[in-house]
């Protein structure tokens, strides 16, 4: 080791040495020939700051890719040409053939090839005429970079210069991708990349040995590529290539003779237009770049397109034009199909138009996420009554689609029909202040006016959304369901994201104990409700749509028939659809379930099928709930077991059954005044206020009504017992009434609506203290109240009284 050492250090001496003796001489030959010094220096820095920065300034076509690298579409760059951004790598064969052709010692040469240099010079002399330029390819980017300026002496001096300053500085590698990025290939087509998609209409890396060859030998003649020229000098010019690379052993004889059999490539092709809208969005976002690899995947886009297109074409039929739809991968949170909207409407009908970003009104398709933020407050739980009667609500009167109500209904059934009415109740129930914050939260992002601005009618389209956000919201929610068991019963932070346009990377995620926003517990019952979602048919029939796989979808019609919706999710995929008119055009028959489920349902049937989701019970408790309300079990119903989100524990106790006492034949209600205690069955009642009974029971032949008061059981029970037959259907308690006035100056007629518990019991009508008559079987009025406050007072024959004021304003 001391050995080596002293090794070492003498060797440093000696460097040192040389090094020393050196400078000593560099100075003295400057001080003798200082002009001679100064000239070589000035040489070197022209040398040194000779290439241009940037070597290449010219604008580059914006060119959009699939996830693998597949072309999905690029636009024309500003000075018209069809150049697209240098490549980072080239395939293998292409590389061969262009320095096989243009340059056999590329990989050794400094720049410039003194041996051909030299032969060139030599043919020129004897020629008398310029028939050999020499041209490395490094040479051949320098003129490249410089315009291709006139062949001149001057010139080529020049090239040869720069040659030698471009591979100091840039690797062999990335010269050949300068010039495969920039070499002419005839008309308007610059580049490797898109020569190939334009006369071969593939990626240059599945290029064949007679495509990548063509491509080698046509920047030499870039006019030779076009029909009606002299292609058979093309054609020669090919086969020389590939015979070349057969004898440099690049290829084998077999293979040369099947390149060569190959014809040439006819009229340019256009280049793909799979994904416009999305080369439009992703340009606007960024720009300062030119090139974007997505998540897109080409083949699922391709079809995507085809079946839109389809179904275009039957819908401009009823002068509906435009679709749009989005598939969102579930567990990544990328987009995989992105059709901004339909090709073929011509932009007449607004085809430049992306739908997918546009703000629209959303119809019933945010019901759901009512329904689970309700189920996750404890608000309800899965088989709760909602009410379902006509209802006003200052001067919103919401009302089903169908206008027909049920009085009661299932939150799960409300949300399978999308019933109008028991949502806006629920929505007012559940708070829209709190609504309109969760669904910021979810991830809408055209929710941005206050909660009052929208009012109740939220739910049901009074704000727009865009078709992104709608899909996204319930990728995000199956996302949180399909990996709770993965993540043993946690939740990662950020399920709730937006979606990727790219492919995301693989990160750790941070996992929270607690949900933060929907548990997996409310989003599958209501995933299983959706999977019910039901259609009338033609007949007039409801009917279920039938798939290979489960799906939860949901529906939503804008109001005149201006905007059809449909989504759908599994445990893989998220598929959103939209279809109406651009121009906002409303058209009849417009509807989410005729118009968009279709495609909706067509779009799943090119996607792999999905498990559904496995029941989360960790995050569920078994609770006894009401057999007939759905809600917990009170003091006097009949109860099941039911899985139910843990947040059902705090859901209100049924309040629909009552303990009542009967006559001792059961026919009537008694009470400790009128018949003996111990003579009184007491029977467990399911009762509904007369309102919500009045419509239930048409639908519900086995309800029954609770009994009357024994007649004489009746004194006093107005006021000493909760008991009342009688509601208003309209107007409600405290209402104001807008009537409008008619031309002749006077207010137009109010129908006032009553329901009894017995149909066939007389009503008799009193406004003000004034009797106005009676009615039997049909409860209902035609009034023309005056401007101003009033009361409505009904008695009926057994003499129970209900009493309700209401104040007219006149509206002009």
């Amino acid at each position: 080791m001391e050995h080596l050492t002293n090794k070492m250090h003498a060797l440093g001496k000696t460097l040192h040495a040389f090094w020393t003796k050196s400078k000593q001489k560099l100075v003295q030959y400057t001080k003798r020939h200082p002009l001679i010094v100064g000239s070589g220096a000035l040489l070197f820095l022209i040398w040194l700051f000779c290439l241009p920065r940037p070597l290449f300034n010219k604008p580059y076509s914006t060119v959009l890719e699939d996830r693998n690298s597949v072309l999905l579409g690029a636009r024309i760059a500003e000075d018209g040409q069809w150049r697209f951004p240098t490549p980072d790598s080239l395939p293998k064969k292409y590389a061969n053939c262009v320095v096989a052709f243009e340059d056999k010692r590329f990989w050794y040469h400094p720049g410039v090839d003194p041996l051909s240099l030299f032969r060139a010079i030599r043919q020129n002399i004897q020629q008398g005429k310029v028939v050999s330029g020499a041209s490395t390819i490094s040479m051949q980017v320098i003129r490249l970079a410089q315009n291709n300026p006139p062949r001149t002496i001057w010139e080529k001096l020049k090239e040869l210069v720069m040659a030698t300053r471009l591979e100091a500085g840039y690797s062999k590698e990335h010269i050949l991708r300068l010039y495969a990025g920039h070499a002419p290939f005839g008309g308007n087509v610059v580049g490797i990349e898109a020569a190939s998609w334009r006369y071969f209409n593939k990626a240059p890396s599945v290029l064949s040995w007679a495509e990548a060859a063509t491509l080698a030998v046509l920047p030499n003649n870039p006019a030779l590529i076009h029909p009606g020229r002299n292609r058979d000098a093309l054609l020669a010019k090919r086969n020389r290539l590939l015979q070349i690379l057969n004898k440099e052993g690049k290829i084998d004889a077999i293979t040369t003779e099947l390149a060569m059999e190959e014809p040439l490539p006819d009229a340019p092709t256009p280049l793909p237009r799979l994904a416009p809208h999305l080369l439009d969005r992703m340009e606007a976002a960024n720009p300062e770049k030119n090139r974007f690899k997505t998540s897109i995947q080409a083949d699922l886009q391709r079809q995507a397109n085809e079946i839109l297109s389809r179904h275009q074409l039957v819908n401009r039929g009823n002068q509906i034009h435009n679709l749009a739809a989005v598939i969102i991968d579930v567990p990544s949170g990328e987009v995989l199909a992105y059709v901004g909207n339909v090709l073929g409407a011509g932009s007449e009908h607004g085809e430049q138009v992306d739908v997918i970003r546009a703000p629209r009104s959303t119809g019933s398709i945010l019901k759901p996420f009512l329904h689970t933020l309700a189920l996750e407050s404890g608000t309800i739980l899965p088989q709760s009554l909602l009410t379902d009667v006509p209802v006003q609500l200052g001067r919103y009167k919401p009302e089903n689609y169908y206008e027909n109500y049920d009085g009661v209904v299932s939150a799960q059934r409300a949300l399978v029909r999308s019933l109008n009415v028991p949502f806006v109740l629920l929505l007012q129930e559940y708070g829209l202040e709190k609504y309109h914050y969760n669904l910021k939260r979810l991830g809408f992002t055209t929710i941005n006016k206050s909660p009052g601005h929208y009012g109740l009618s939220l739910i049901l389209g009074g704000a727009e959304a865009n078709l992104l956000d709608i899909t996204n919201t319930y990728a995000c929610m199956a996302r949180r369901l399909g990996a709770f068991y993965q993540r043993n019963g946690m939740y990662a932070e950020n399920d709730f994201r937006p979606a990727s346009f790219q492919v995301r990377p693989v990160e750790q995620e941070k996992l929270l104990k607690q949900n933060d926003l929907l548990s997996a517990g409310a989003i599958w019952h209501t995933f299983e409700a959706m999977q019910h979602v039901e259609r009338p048919a033609s007949a007039g029939e409801w009917e279920l749509f039938q798939t290979s796989s489960p799906i939860a979808w949901k529906t939503g019609t804008r109001f005149g028939f201006r905007d059809a919706w449909a989504s759908g999710v599994n445990s893989s995929y998220a598929v959103g659809v939209w279809v109406g008119n651009a121009d906002g055009e409303g058209r009849p028959g417009l509807v989410g379930v005729q118009r968009a489920a279709p495609v909706l349902f067509d779009l799943f049937a090119i996607l792999p099928d999905a498990d559904w989701f496995d029941p989360p019970y960790d995050a569920m408790a078994l609770i006894p709930v009401c057999r007939e309300s759905g809600y917990r079990k009170g003091n006097y119903c009949e109860a099941d077991s039911v899985w139910v989100p843990k947040s059902g524990l705090k859901a209100p106790a049924c309040t629909y059954h009552q303990l009542l006492h009967l006559s001792p034949d059961g026919a009537w209600q008694v009470h400790a005044d009128c018949e003996l205690p111990d003579r009184m069955p007491h029977v467990p009642w399911f009762i509904l206020p007369p309102l919500e009974e009045y419509y239930f029971k048409s639908r519900n032949p086995s309800y029954q009504v609770p009994p009357p008061f024994r007649e004489d059981c009746r004194n006093g029970m107005q006021t000493a017992s909760n008991y009342q037959p009688m509601q208003l259907i309209y107007p409600k308690a405290h209402t104001k009434i807008y009537v409008p006035v008619d031309l002749d100056g006077k207010l137009s007629s109010t129908v006032f609506q009553v329901a009894h518990r017995n149909p066939d019991s007389e009503i008799y009508w009193h406004l003000d203290g004034t009797y106005l008559g009676s009615t039997k079987h049909f409860h209902e009025m035609a009034l023309q109240p005056s401007i101003g406050n009033h009361q409505l007072t009904l008695v009926d024959a057994q003499g129970y009284r209900l009493e309700e004021h209401f104040e007219i304003l006149g509206k002009n």
